[in-house]
């Protein structure tokens, strides 16, 4: 076994969920992980913790969809519900022999799908989670890398000095802990304001994601006023998705388009009410990811870039006197800010080109 496995697997129980003795972990992985999954059992029972692990196989559920005949009558799978409220800890590990699997999947199946499993994933977020990725050679072949390319892309992401980020998105941190309105300008075609003001900005240090590597919040759910033009694509049901335009008008989606693959925004965007609302602001500023590689776990952490998710927002970045967005989807964009591009807080730039101010290059 490659020792950078086992590396990856003591950063995920010890740095990003902390488990101890006695904790009920569940892991959901593709076969192609089972590497990792071993490893990750070593260090379970290093510390007395016991572990199930779920195989997410995207051909199974390809043919589960596929061949269910009345998607309105999609149900919550009730045990693995109940798996999930005995469990203390979450580790969901991807990779994908072919990231094109469920490209055939009407749009609509998988939105019905979605909001089928929408307490299931509520479930899970409500306990301690992890979100990583292991290197296969279909995201290798997707991000355009050979594997060992892509091996040390992944891992040296995974492998980040996470005190030292911490300490550097802080200060990113500091300045919206007590913002009002965010200002998003890039090119001709994004401009977008929107309120946070009561919201809290949290510090992604390697945690529920790894990597880590941005600072997000949640927009207040009607401010969000403006255009965006998210120049970077996104795959999405095993579709990638280009160009997309969206309008806001007191934070819903008023208008939309895409250059390739429209379809799958209408089906997201036709999932329920809060999917045609933020639910996430994202700034990037991981600059160990220095390559887009059609992954948003590792694209939306890059430096010189923001995302806004459409769907749900995360509980914990919504304050109590703030409505939460609420939805069965969270599908982040992402807008490269690295050109003739702005972040400004309350009317103070606070970003220029990708370059923040706290940086010595502004």
């Amino acid at each position: 076994m490659d020792p950078r496995i086992r590396d990856h697997a003591q950063t995920v129980i010890d740095h990003s969920t902390d488990i101890d003795s006695g904790d009920r972990v569940v892991i959901g992985a593709p076969a192609a992980a089972s590497d990792l999954v071993i490893a990750l059992y070593e260090e379970c029972a290093n510390r007395g913790a016991h572990p199930v692990s779920l195989q997410n196989d995207s051909r199974a559920t390809r043919a589960f969809l596929q061949n269910y005949t009345d998607t309105d009558d999609f149900e919550t799978p009730s045990h693995l519900l109940a798996l999930y409220q005995e469990m203390d800890t979450y580790i969901a590990i991807r990779g994908d022999e072919n990231a094109t699997e469920t490209a055939d999947v009407n749009p609509e199946t998988n939105a019905a799908y979605r909001r089928a499993m929408q307490p299931v994933l509520q479930e899970r977020l409500s306990k301690t989670w992890c979100l990583t990725q292991y290197p296969t050679t279909g995201n290798a072949q997707l991000a355009g890398m050979s594997t060992e390319a892509y091996e040390n892309f992944v891992w040296d992401a995974v492998g980040l000095d996470w005190n030292a980020q911490r300490e550097h998105q802080s200060q990113l941190v500091d300045i919206l802990a007590d913002a009002d309105e965010v200002r998003i300008q890039s090119g001709s075609n994004t401009d977008v304001t929107m309120r946070i003001a009561g919201n809290t900005a949290l510090n992604d240090y390697g945690e529920k994601n790894l990597p880590g590597g941005e600072v997000f919040t949640a927009p207040i759910k009607h401010s969000v006023e403006g255009e965006v033009h998210f120049d970077m694509p996104l795959y999405r049901q095993g579709r990638e998705i280009e160009d997309v335009r969206v309008q806001f008008n007191e934070g819903y989606v008023e208008s939309y388009s895409a250059g390739r693959n429209e379809t799958v925004l209408d089906g997201i965007f036709a999932t329920d009410e809060g999917a045609r609302y933020l639910g996430e602001l994202g700034i990037g500023m991981n600059r160990a990811i220095d390559q887009f590689s059609y992954n948003m776990l590792f694209d939306e952490k890059m430096g010189d870039t923001v995302h806004m998710a459409v769907g749900s927002a995360y509980a914990e970045t919504v304050g109590e006197d703030n409505e939460r967005n609420e939805s069965a989807e969270h599908v982040d964009m992402i807008v490269d800010m690295s050109e003739d591009s702005t972040i400004e807080v309350d009317g103070e730039i606070i970003q220029r080109n990708g370059t923040f101010i706290f940086e010595e290059e502004f």
